[in-house]
């Protein structure tokens, strides 16, 4: 067995790995959806999968999880990171502009669905107050699931992706008043219980207020002093102590974790270092979300849906179809598209991750019968199983209806107006270059990994940006494929080197100058990939020529005809070779 007692869960961290870094890359090269590929291995690798034959086969315990619960509480990290990129990718003006879809369309859809919901699970014999939360916790959706396909595959910024979020935040928030009725419920405490609930959302509005003000103040300071000292790991590990520290403070007041990291995203996403961080984050969120979704897969017992196959089918039929039918209705009450509304409204029809916790939490206060709650958290599941399914026919069925009805559509991309060039570094050259582009109105955005002097230029209006020119991740996120050019000043050669091939590869269409240090420099730079690259020696040494034939008498239109003509040598030599 590849267990070590000073090193605890050594097995599981190595199944998860190999299931991360090897099955499910194969799962998607034959075209599986990520989120899928990890729900199915969790469904293999779990107590319900191979792990029923561990009696007969004790060898196979090596590949089970067999702590659900456990791998579940570590796997909401993995939607805690989720919604603090959401956040990072947001301003606070966009935010204020969806706040219509937010209050309207989210708040409408929870409460009808729970309505509905809860009017048929009366109807089937449940209590007023079992019926109640039923329909409460089944009206939300799963965040991960959803948030996690729209990034993927890049429609966050569509109008599918606006309204998907923007119901998803209003359901976020809801889960304060539900996790409160049900502690009411449970607990029954007389008195006015919509004193008590006014005081929790007091509370809760109170906490979100205050992690605004605060981190307006202490966001950046701290920010610039962590990347002032050169190190990424300090950085990232200030970064994720502010998110688990933001999302702590809003567990505490009752709301979800995932809601409070969403607000550090916010807090970030007003400052010049969002994209390395943005950057950075990636793997932590990729690999805890793979987690999440393999522990979804793990909660699904096969043999519990087959003892119940009729029951768990019309159930789940009738969850997505009510959901779907609902939000399509209010999309279109809403005046959205056709497509955005159809799309939409099958993307969002499963049940979601945070019916787990209200259904645990009435199942300890006796509130939910055993036999119901099982149930229905299999219907969840089975849901969540099926969602890539649905996300895959709502693509086409909204590209359908697109092309039916062109008049209806909306924007697929927010445009952000001319394509800016790139600057990477902000030095002297950089800073050259940036003067130049200004008195061309051209718009520019800079990146550089001194935070001292990132700071002092955003003080002046510059649009400059903290991070690593050399990263890939950082210079998609700053949109470098919409990039009218990119130019490297960095003094360091092989860094340069670095960036250009990188670049290079991924986006082949985008030109790159370059700043070199001599003519080899150049050269190298060239057959990396750079469209241009001027050698700084080169340039000072025939600035200094001419300078010398005028100090000597030459005419100074003679002067600049003959170091003309040396440059265009140099030029022509670079690019013959």
């Amino acid at each position: 067995m590849i267990v070590h007692p000073e090193i605890p869960y050594l097995r599981e961290a190595i199944i998860f790995l190999v299931a991360a870094g090897l099955i499910v890359p194969l799962m998607r090269r034959a075209g599986i959806n990520a989120a899928l590929g990890f729900l199915f291995v969790g469904l293999v690798i779990g107590p319900f999968g191979i792990g029923r034959l561990v009696g007969e086969t004790p060898i196979l315990e090596l590949m089970v999880f067999a702590d659900i619960e456990g791998v579940r509480r570590f796997a909401e990290l993995g939607v805690v990171f989720l919604l603090f990129t959401i956040g990072l990718e947001l301003s606070g003006s966009q935010l204020w502009g969806m706040r219509g879809l937010v209050f309207g369309v989210g708040s409408a859809q929870v409460g009808i669905s729970a309505v509905v919901i809860g009017s048929i699970a009366y109807a089937f014999g449940n209590t007023v107050v079992a019926s109640t939360i039923l329909g409460l916790c089944l009206a939300l959706s799963s965040t991960a699931l959803v948030m996690q396909m729209l990034t993927e595959t890049r429609r966050l910024s569509t109008p599918t992706g606006r309204t998907s979020f923007a119901v998803l935040l209003f359901q976020d928030l809801a889960v304060v008043p539900i996790l409160f009725f049900v502690g009411i419920a449970g607990a029954k405490v007389e008195g006015s219980l919509g004193m008590a609930a006014l005081l929790a959302i007091g509370e809760a509005a109170l906490v979100i207020c205050g992690i605004f003000l605060i981190g307006r103040i202490v966001v950046r300071p701290i920010l610039r002093f962590v990347g002032g000292t050169g190190s990424r790991e300090v950085f990232m590990a200030a970064v994720i102590l502010m998110i688990l520290i933001t999302a702590a403070l809003t567990a505490t007041a009752g709301l979800s974790m995932a809601l409070g990291a969403f607000l550090a995203g916010l807090l970030f996403a007003g400052t010049e270092y969002r994209h390395q961080i943005a950057s950075d984050i990636e793997p932590f969120k990729g690999l805890l979300l793979g987690l999440f979704f393999i522990s979804v897969g793990m909660s699904l017992d096969i043999l519990a849906v087959w003892e119940d196959i009729v029951w768990v089918i019309l159930a789940t039929v009738g969850l997505i179809g009510i959901k779907a039918s609902i939000l399509f209705g209010l999309s279109r009450l809403y005046r959205l598209p056709k497509d955005v509304s159809a799309e939409t409204a099958l993307l969002m029809s499963q049940g979601g991750e945070f019916a787990f916790v209200v259904i645990a939490a009435a199942l300890s206060l006796s509130l939910l019968e055993t036999e119901v709650a099982h149930f229905m958290l299999l219907v969840v599941i089975v849901t969540m199983f099926v969602t890539p399914l649905l996300a895959s026919i709502a693509n086409k069925l909204g590209e359908m209806l697109r092309q039916r009805e062109a008049g209806d559509v909306l924007p697929n991309v927010v445009s952000d107006g001319a394509h800016p060039v790139i600057i990477g570094g902000f030095g002297r050259v950089g800073k050259m270059l940036a003067q130049l582009l200004e008195e061309q109105r051209i718009p520019y955005i800079a990146v550089d990994s001194d935070a001292e002097l990132v700071a002092q230029e955003r003080a002046k209006g510059a649009p400059v940006v903290f991070g690593d020119a050399s990263q890939a991740d950082l210079l998609r996120h700053i949109g470098i494929e919409h990039a009218a050019a990119i130019a490297t000043t960095m003094d360091a050669p092989k860094s340069a080197e670095h960036v250009i091939k990188a670049i290079h590869e991924t986006w082949p269409h985008v030109t790159i100058i370059a700043r070199a240090r001599d003519v080899d420099h150049a050269r190298q730079l060239r057959a990396n990939g750079a469209q241009s690259a001027v050698p700084e020696t080169v340039e000072a040494s025939l600035e200094l020529c001419e300078q010398l034939l005028n100090g000597i008498g030459f005419p100074k239109d003679a002067s600049r005809a003959i170091i003309d003509d040396k440059r265009t040598w140099h030029s022509e030599t670079l690019e013959a070779q």
